[in-house]
């Protein structure tokens, strides 16, 4: 049997992020059929964007809602979320299900969702019992598993989910870049030259169109929940806060941004898993997947970079509201260096002209 220690766990809320339970309860009792007992409310620890809270009332729940103090309001729309989610659960089996979306201000100042809790293994850096499971051949069919259902997801007819009308795929990747190149502009606290090079050679280089998939855009290792009894099994995919339709290989390039080598700076290997031994280089997983969805890939520098750009300018938002003091999350106080990793990478990926070996 699975020892619980490496599920997912939710903790003690964080200071400045705690819920009015009352109103929640008398809430949830309303529009949730069946709930019993007293609401108990506690945080998932780890995550940077949405948070996220573990309930219990006579069932196991999780509760998204946006940060305190944001104001992006395209990246924390819960609307858009708990659409995604209700439209992806009858036709997809790796989508939690949701139960009730709430926007009325009253409740919790924000709007938010709540959805199923769907239970098993997140590899957050503090479940080190799961993590000491993580052996290179673990390691490697976990990875086979994310290019292999990343492919799968690009696949799936999301007019027949009725999210025909999610997003513009029409000139997607243009839009995207001059959006991301002004949301830094607005979010910038510190002067990073790199960024206005990246920013230029992006708009330079902007590939041809693809064919249009519904994609995520947030998909990597600790936003998928395993199978505790096989850690290479996907179980669930959660946070589709930036959910939408548009050209499947930026989606690959947002996962390939996260995708960590071990001769990378020490920051970018910190951050996630991919960089253990037994995970494939990042061309390596772009064959894999390639090999999956049939599709050309010819144009993954620039998505590559274009990930890298896109994942420096969220962790740029986040911390501008740590600086303002809209959070007091100390993990937030040094995610400017981490700007400045992603922006390292790019560079070097443009001067080398590939995506792999980049500090060799």
């Amino acid at each position: 049997m699975t020892s619980p220690s490496i599920l997912d766990q939710p903790t003690t809320v964080r200071p400045g992020e705690a819920l009015d339970a009352e109103r929640l309860a008398a809430y949830l009792r309303e529009h949730i059929p069946g709930l019993t007992g007293e609401l108990t409310v506690e945080q998932f620890p780890s995550g940077y964007s949405n948070l996220t809270y573990g309930l219990r009332m006579g069932r196991e729940m999780v509760l998204r809602r946006p940060p305190f103090g944001a104001n992006i309001r395209g990246g924390h729309d819960m609307g858009r979320e708990y659409r995604v989610l209700r439209g992806l659960n009858p036709v997809y089996p790796k989508v939690p299900r949701p139960l009730v979306y709430c926007d009325d201000l009253e409740v919790l100042g924000a709007p938010f969702y709540v959805m199923e809790r769907v239970r098993g293994v997140v590899l957050r850096p503090h479940n080190k019992a799961a993590l000491a499971r993580l052996t290179p051949d673990v390691l490697r069919g976990l990875a086979w598993t994310l290019a292999d259902t990343l492919a799968e997801l690009h696949a799936l007819d999301y007019t027949a989910a009725g999210l025909g009308d999610l997003g513009k795929p029409e000139s997607y990747v243009a839009r995207q870049v001059n959006g991301w190149i002004g949301r830094y502009e607005k979010a910038q606290t510190d002067e990073i030259s790199g960024m206005d090079h990246i920013a230029a050679w992006m708009r330079s280089h902007i590939p041809a169109h693809s064919d249009a998939a519904l994609i995520h855009n947030d998909f990597k290792h600790d936003n998928l929940v395993l199978d505790p009894d096989d850690l290479t099994r996907i179980v669930a995919i959660l946070d589709w806060e930036m959910a939408t339709l548009g050209d499947p290989l930026s989606d690959l390039g947002t996962t390939l941004a996260y995708w960590a080598e071990p001769t990378d700076p020490p920051a970018l290997q910190r951050f996630g898993l991919s960089a253990l031994p037994g995970n494939p280089t990042r061309q390596e997983f772009v064959d894999r997947y390639a090999a999956q969805s049939g599709r050309d890939l010819s144009p993954i520098l620039f998505h590559f970079v274009y990930g890298l750009y896109k994942n420096a300018v969220i962790i740029q938002q986040i911390y501008a509201r740590y600086k303002a003091g809209f959070t007091q999350d100390a993990r937030f106080a040094n995610l400017i260096d981490l700007v400045r990793v992603d922006v390292d990478v790019a560079l070097r990926a443009i001067e080398k002209d590939r995506i792999s070996g980049l500090f060799d």
